[in-house]
C-alpha cells in the first residue's frame, strides 16, 4: 500500500464494499465455494464501476477461511483485474457473541493474518450481532431493534481484553484495527466508543467512524458533528455512507433513508477535515444500501476525490 504521508485525492485508497453481494446465492450455492471464473464475474462489476481498490467484506467471502491455494487464486485474480485490497472488513462476528465468541475470536486472528498475507494494512471489526428474524423481514433492518451488547461490566472487560489481544497480534504484523460504530454496542455512541478505545489503550486500535450506522436510526441520536468531534482523534479505517434524516419535534417522528454521500445529513467535507486535523491517514470504504449500491458507492468515491487534499 502506498505511503499514507504521500496520499492525495487522486491516490487515497477508496475501496468498494461488497455488501451488495450475498454469501449465499439465489440457487443456494455459496460465494465461498465459487470458481475463480465466477469470482471474476462478480469483481468485473467492481472494475466496471471504476474502482481500483476492493474490500472483500466477509459478508460476501471469508478470505480467512479459504485454503492457501484458493486465497492465492483470489489474490491473483484481483491483481489481474487491477484491484488492490487495502483492508478487510468483518461483519456480525463479534468476539463477545454469547454463542460463537470463541469461534469468532479465532476467526478474527485468521483475518489479521490474512490481511498481512495479502498486503492489507487495515482490518475493521465490530461488536454487533446477527440480524434478527424481524430485521430480516424489514425493508430497512435498522428500523427494527437488534441484538444489544449487555450492560455488564464483566462483558465489557471481556470485549476490551479480546480486542486488545487482537490489537497485539495486529501490531506484530503492522496492521491497524478499526472498531465499527454500530448502535447498541460498546461502540454504539461517540462517548462509549472513545471510552472503549481508551480502555483498550493501543495506538494501532482505533474507531471506524461509521456515523451512518447511527444517523439512520429512527430514534434520537447525537448530532453527527458532535460525534465526529469526539471520535476524530481516534479515527482509522473508515466506512462512509450517508442518510437523509427528518425529525419532527412535535410528533417525535424520525424518518431516514439512504442517501448519496454528498447529499445526506452528514457533511463529509467537514467530517473528513476534522479527522485530517488529527492526522487521519487510513483508507476509506464506500458503502450504500438500496438500489444499485455499487454505482452509488462509485459516485461517493468520486465525491471523496473532489474533497480530499490535493497534495
Amino acid at each position: 500500500m502506498p505511503d499514507a504521508r504521500k496520499w492525495t485525492r487522486k491516490t487515497w485508497p477508496i475501496a468498494a464494499a461488497m455488501i451488495q453481494y450475498p454469501n449465499v446465492l439465489a440457487d443456494g450455492s455459496s460465494a465461498q465455494e465459487q470458481s475463480v471464473e465466477q469470482w471474476a464475474e462478480t469483481l468485473a462489476d467492481v472494475v466496471d464501476a471504476g474502482f481500483t481498490e476492493l474490500d472483500p467484506t466477509d459478508s460476501w467471502i471469508r478470505l480467512a477461511d479459504l485454503s492457501p491455494e484458493r486465497l492465492d487464486s483470489f489474490v491473483n485474480l484481483a491483481r489481474d483485474l487491477g484491484l488492490i485490497m487495502p483492508a478487510i472488513s468483518t461483519s456480525r462476528r463479534s468476539v463477545i457473541d454469547p454463542e460463537h465468541g470463541d469461534e469468532y475470536l479465532a476467526y478474527s486472528h485468521r483475518v489479521i493474518e490474512t490481511a498481512a498475507a495479502i498486503g492489507a494494512g487495515s482490518v475493521s471489526f465490530g461488536l454487533f450481532g446477527p440480524l434478527t428474524e424481524a430485521q430480516k423481514k424489514a425493508l430497512w433492518f435498522w428500523t427494527v431493534d437488534g441484538v444489544k451488547n449487555p450492560d455488564d461490566p464483566a462483558v465489557w472487560q471481556k470485549a476490551v481484553q479480546r480486542i486488545r489481544e487482537l490489537g497485539r497480534h495486529a501490531e506484530e504484523l503492522g496492521i491497524e484495527l478499526a472498531l465499527e460504530m454500530y448502535e447498541d454496542t460498546y461502540i454504539g455512541s461517540a462517548d462509549s466508543a472513545v471510552r472503549f478505545i481508551t480502555d483498550v489503550g493501543m495506538a494501532n486500535v482505533g474507531i471506524n467512524a461509521d456515523l451512518g450506522n447511527l444517523v439512520r436510526l429512527h430514534r434520537p441520536v447525537e448530532h453527527w458533528q458532535q460525534m465526529m468531534a469526539k471520535v476524530a482523534p481516534f479515527a482509522k479505517y473508515w466506512h462512509v455512507k450517508n442518510y437523509y434524516r427528518t425529525e419532527d419535534e412535535t410528533s417525535r417522528l424520525v424518518v431516514t433513508h439512504p442517501a448519496p454521500l454528498e447529499f445526506g445529513v452528514i457533511n463529509y467535507r467537514a467530517a473528513i477535515r476534522m479527522a485530517l486535523a488529527h492526522g487521519f491517514n487510513s483508507p476509506f470504504l464506500c458503502e450504500h444500501y438500496g438500489g444499485d449500491g455499487l454505482s452509488v458507492s462509485a459516485a461517493n468515491r468520486d465525491y471523496l476525490r473532489r474533497i480530499l487534499p490535493r497534495d
